[in-house]
């Protein structure tokens, strides 16, 4: 049996979306190791989520390298806002059915066969 020697790099796994505890699975599975500067309690948190992480998934870096997550947007990122609420010009149209369809007049009621009003 030929056993190959490991390469000395390793592609950093998506951490992102991962709560805390399999985050650190992945990481340790991928041979790289993590850091959290949000969390200076990072070995004991278990449920929060990966929000951001760096180096990004797929990029290769040195077995053992640190791959930085964060568990909270920074100020100005995400957090889920429904984003700018200003109106927007110009407006929409009135719609409804009658900007969908013409009133019927007088030819259509020729050729329908019904007498005209």
């Amino acid at each position: 049996m030929r056993i190959t020697p490991k390469s000395p790099e390793v592609r950093v796994p998506r951490l992102v979306g991962l709560m805390a505890v399999d985050a650190r699975e992945a990481a340790e599975a991928s041979n790289v190791l993590l850091a959290a500067p949000d969390r200076p309690d990072f070995r004991r948190t278990v449920v929060e989520y990966v929000v951001r992480q760096y180096p990004p998934p797929g990029v290769e870096v040195p077995r053992g390298a640190v791959v930085t997550v964060w568990f909270e947007f920074g100020e100005g990122e995400g957090g889920g806002g429904a984003g700018v609420h200003e109106p927007r010009l110009p407006r929409p149209g009135g719609g409804g059915m009658q900007r969908e369809l013409d009133e019927p007049c007088a030819p259509y009621y020729a050729v329908a066969g019904f007498n005209s009003p």
